[in-house]
């Protein structure tokens, strides 16, 4: 199963990290390859990105559905590729570190099934990781921005 993990200490509180990423409108354009997206409810989006495999790129539609809001510390969703076969999950969870610090974990989980899934599982090992981190780092910038403070975003 190809995964992601990737953790950001933000100097903002979790209340500013959740007002953000629970809104799907604010993170969805911040997908690596972002071409398009269409809110349908509540909890449920489609999205179309360009996926780099390496050696191929792809033009991916894929259904992301909320499966659990956990004010303010944690959205979790999962992923079904519409126009090609995978399936997946992830999530954006906060923990607060102080009263002006957050740090936010944004994870990942992708995999293949069908004919060729073997192969591209294999693509996907490296790509689930960096879009994770691609992903996950454009938050934080944003989050950054939106709350006009400088930019002191730390990896772990």
């Amino acid at each position: 199963m190809p995964e992601g993990l990737h953790q950001v200490k933000l100097p903002l509180s979790i209340e500013n990290v959740w007002d953000f990423v629970s809104v799907m409108d604010n993170w969805a354009p911040l997908v690596p390859g972002y071409i398009a997206h269409e809110i349908i409810s509540e909890t449920e989006s489609t999205w179309e990105f360009i996926g780099d495999l390496g050696l191929l790129k792809k033009k991916i539609k894929m259904k992301v559905e909320i499966t659990k809001w956990e004010e303010p510390k944690k959205v979790t969703f999962d992923l079904i590729g519409l126009n090609e076969k995978f399936k997946g999950n992830g999530y954006f969870s906060g923990t607060q570190i102080d009263g002006q610090n957050t740090e936010m974990e944004g994870f990942l989980n992708i995999t293949a099934y069908g004919a060729t899934a073997a192969l591209t599982n294999g693509l996907l090992k490296s790509f689930v990781p960096q879009t994770s981190t691609e992903l996950t780092q454009a938050i934080a910038e944003s989050l950054i921005g939106t709350n006009g403070r400088k930019k002191e975003i730390r990896l772990r």
